[in-house]
């Protein structure tokens, strides 16, 4: 029996999962890690207790199926993206806590000067907090004596990947194994990689302040990273599949052909499209990214945008407001009326995030009268979670004809079905909504050439448009009168 490893190493934690060729998990675990929050703001991560924490799940996933190592024929690994890490070569142990990508210490002041349409049109992102690039040059300038040793050739840097992989193939303890790389996908979420040649950009780096010696070999996703070191777990086994983590979400959504798109709904709610093998730069707030690349074949891009406020809009109901008892509860109370009653909220928390990018908006609800109750505010919850993810479909270069959907929220039928009618497509969502670990083990599959396409994630079940255009034309037009009442509140 075949088996295929993948590591998906989250922002909250580190998770193993085994799976044979069919796509059927045969075993798993999990271990989370502390988030440091030393200032408001600021958010790192300990990189050596995420490497304590894959050798214990790799471990325990194991043991708990009884898995031996020549059962074991690839291993993949996916990984949250733009979370910087500096450590020294010859210890192994790095000379800062990892700058995680939801920390803002790097964005620029509004007097910086910073000329966005630059870094758009050569990678595809723009210069804010979320890049990896600016955090490395963080580091060696508030590590003392940290950019004197990187020129000296004692330092390395990496996303969490390049560390991960580093560690695994040799670290410190067998460097003549130790391979220092990266793939395309977490390359180009650095701010510092050509989208159109997938190399480092002498001139970003420069500009940055990241010296190109520092850096790791960039690959396609879907190759030989290297074979993992002689101690610990799977001793011999080639890692063949490497993705960011929305990438990887996109990749085991099987959403490889142009137009293809996949959303995520968790916490906030996450889009890419499959725009194929040219990059398409946005003039309407999205970020262009690599999707994937296959050793031996051209690169594939994506489009992506995000929404901040997803799931968080339930918990608020549910938490603060206590209008809600549980979060499973909002299906329930929706379920009982036909329409939110004329109310809309626009929960703009922080902001509005793609494809509005409006820092000055505030949370507002609209259209309040005696008749509405708790159950109108639940649809209207749920409505606000479509409507955003509309604004970024439209805001897309491609005319997807379905939606692929993952996450927690994917639970929610009725909010499938409400997607599905405010959207005006299909809404498919797999048995299997853990995407961005079984994305890791198809990469990694195909790149040991086990499997020729992504794994089954199960059945599909699909949602329908029922609604006619005028339906949804008032509730968009409700929404977007909505939306111009919250900005200038902040």
């Amino acid at each position: 029996m075949s088996l295929i490893a993948a590591i998906d190493q989250g922002t909250t934690s580190t998770r193993v999962v085994f799976t044979d060729t069919r796509g059927n998990v045969v075993a798993q675990a999990q271990f989370e890690h502390t988030q440091h929050l030393p200032r408001e703001g600021w958010v790192e991560h300990d990189a050596l207790e995420i490497w304590r924490n894959t050798r214990r799940a790799l471990s325990e996933a194991m043991a708990e199926a009884d898995i031996a190592e020549e059962d074991i024929a690839a291993l993949g690994l996916t990984n949250q993206r733009e979370t910087a890490v500096i450590w020294d070569k010859a210890t192994g142990v790095p000379i800062h806590r990892a700058i995680v990508w939801q920390d803002t210490r790097t964005n620029p002041k509004p007097d910086a000067g910073t000329t966005q349409d630059v870094y758009l049109a050569r990678t595809g992102l723009l210069y804010n907090s979320y890049p990896a690039g600016p955090k490395w040059a963080w580091i060696l300038d508030n590590v003392e004596g940290a950019r004197e040793r990187a020129e000296a050739g004692e330092l390395l840097a990496g996303t969490i990947d390049t560390w991960l992989i580093w560690n695994l193939t040799g670290g410190a303890r067998e460097p003549e194994n130790a391979v220092h790389v990266t793939d395309v996908t977490n390359a180009s979420r650095t701010l510092l990689m050509d989208l159109g040649t997938l190399e480092w950009d002498p001139e970003l780096c420069r500009e940055i302040g990241v010296p190109p010696e520092i850096l790791p070999e960039i690959r396609p996703s879907v190759s030989h990273f290297g074979t993992v070191r002689r101690r610990g777990p799977l001793a011999g086994v080639p890692i063949t599949g490497v993705l960011g983590d929305q990438q990887a979400a996109l990749f085991g959504q099987g959403c490889l052909a142009e137009n293809q798109a996949k959303m995520t709904y968790g916490t906030g709610l996450f889009m890419l499209l499959n725009t194929g093998e040219t990059p398409q730069i946005s003039e309407r707030g999205l970020l262009t990214t690599v999707a994937y690349q296959i050793e031996g074949q051209a690169p594939v891009y994506a489009q992506e945008g995000s929404v901040a406020v997803g799931g968080s809009l339930i918990q608020w109901l549910r938490d603060q407001l206590g209008l809600l008892r549980t979060a499973a509860e909002s299906e329930t109370l929706a379920a009982q009326v036909e329409t939110s009653g004329g109310v809309v909220i626009v929960p703009a928390f922080s902001g509005l995030f793609a494809p509005r990018w409006r820092p000055d908006a505030r949370g507002v609800i609209t259209g309040l009268t005696r008749f509405v109750d708790r159950r109108h505010i639940a649809r209207a919850a749920l409505e606000a979670t479509c409507l955003q993810a509309r604004e970024v479909v439209c805001a897309m270069g491609g005319e997807p004809t379905a939606l692929r959907v993952d996450g927690g929220m994917t639970t929610n039928d009725l909010l499938m079905q409400l997607q599905a009618d405010i959207l005006g497509i299909d809404v498919e969502r797999p048995a299997n909504t853990e995407t961005t670990v079984m994305g890791a083990a198809s990469a990694a599959g195909i790149g040991a050439k086990l499997i020729d396409a992504p794994l089954s994630l199960g059945e599909t079940t699909t949602w329908k448009n029922t609604w006619a255009g005028p339906e949804r034309d008032r509730l968009v037009a409700r929404w977007e009168d909505a939306v111009r009442r919250s900005y200038d509140l902040a």
